[in-house]
């Protein structure tokens, strides 16, 4: 049996070495999905080289670990610097690797939406201290919708920056949006989701979009009466797969040929954001950095998409969805994922084609 399905691996291999090959003779937009359990950090890299990171990752005891993930995605790509450090809001998860990755590498430009508007010690201990330190060395830059941000031969406009949007739709869009008529308002959110920081970055062809945390309300406002954005070739998946974002309003509208959702064990993956995701007019694949137990098997991609397993791979993985434990409650902890980590990488050309890796299996896909 092994010698029969030798010459497929051998196959395989080729098809994989020839792939690369070809990235490193044609110009490419290199862009990195980190895993740091939810907190969206992204890294894109130019053919130049020059860097764009989005979100650090978590901080407190979970900084090491995130901060070391980001690395070596930093070290794949071959740079030595990040040349603009997106904090698309001022929560934890997104935020809180930022000092521990200054210690590792030179970052020279710090951008954000401006002052906390949540109330927390810890964020305005930060804000107030170890960031104003940080951006003293270096260069901040607070962002409004429709800044530029300068990346060599990448376009990446701001589309949302402190709770606005946008009122310049991106050339060729500005269309009647169909999805507003149907939108059901959630609670106003006061809080720093809503302040996030979304960009849209074009590649030639190619196109992607990065939201943050933007929660439903403040899609609307972005996306209702008339689409400033147009259709994208790839999604980051907002606020880690979570229902407070991810409205059709904006999902549908934007018809995402790919979608990359950067969840944790039981962050993110929710049922209704899959199902909306799923139903998403054009959508070819989703791709995940973890199995979701909040989704189970019944909102699950293949495996092939899904780049990291648990540390303590269960003997069987739970069918239907698990309910999310209410904030406060004594719910046993999510499956843990502290070892090793895989991203997932994007190879974006500029007649708009692109491939998504998967690093854990070595899986890829042509769009």
């Amino acid at each position: 049996m092994f010698l029969r399905l030798l010459p497929l691996v051998l196959i395989s291999a080729v098809a994989i070495g020839a792939a690369m090959a070809e990235d490193s003779t044609i110009e490419t937009l290199q862009i990195y999905l980190v895993d740091v359990e939810g907190g969206n950090a992204t890294l894109l890299v130019s053919p130049s080289k020059e860097t764009l990171l989005i979100d650090t990752g978590n901080g407190g005891a979970r900084a090491a670990r995130d901060v070391g993930r980001i690395m070596q995605a930093v070290e794949s790509a071959g740079v030595k610097k990040i040349d603009h450090l997106i904090t698309t809001h001022w929560h934890g998860d997104h935020y809180g690797g930022m000092a521990e990755l200054a210690t590792r590498i030179p970052i020279l430009d710090f951008i954000d939406h401006g002052p906390s508007v949540q109330a927390n010690p810890n964020t305005d201990e930060f804000v107030e201290g170890a960031y104003q330190s940080l951006v003293g060395k270096a260069r901040r830059t607070v962002v409004r919708p429709g800044d530029v941000i300068p990346l060599a031969g990448v376009d990446l406009t701001v589309m949302a920056s402190g709770g606005e949007g946008i009122e310049r739709p991106l050339s060729g869009a500005g269309g009647p949006n169909p999805y507003c008529a149907d939108f059901e308002p959630q609670a106003e959110d006061k809080g720093e989701n809503a302040q996030s920081v979304g960009v849209h970055f074009s590649f030639g062809r190619f196109r992607g979009l990065h939201l943050g945390d933007l929660s439903v309300n403040k899609e609307f406002e972005l996306m209702c009466p008339n689409n400033p954005i147009g259709t994208v070739d790839l999604f980051v998946v907002s606020h880690h797969g979570l229902p407070t974002s991810n409205s059709a309003a904006l999902v549908h509208a934007i018809e995402p040929r790919v979608a990359l959702m950067n969840n944790g064990t039981r962050k993110g993956g929710d049922p209704r954001t899959m199902t909306t995701l799923y139903s998403s007019p054009g959508l070819e694949d989703l791709w995940q950095l973890h199995f979701s137990v909040l989704g189970g098997q019944e909102y699950a991609v293949p495996g092939l998409f899904i780049a990291n397993h648990f540390d303590e791979q269960p003997a069987a993985l739970p069918v239907s969805p698990t309910p999310r434990p209410a904030r406060g409650s004594k719910a046993a902890p999510p499956p843990a994922h502290e070892g090793p980590a895989h991203w997932l990488h994007v190879a974006a050309r500029r007649d708009g084609s692109f491939t998504v890796t998967n690093t854990r299996n070595g899986f890829s896909k042509t769009y």
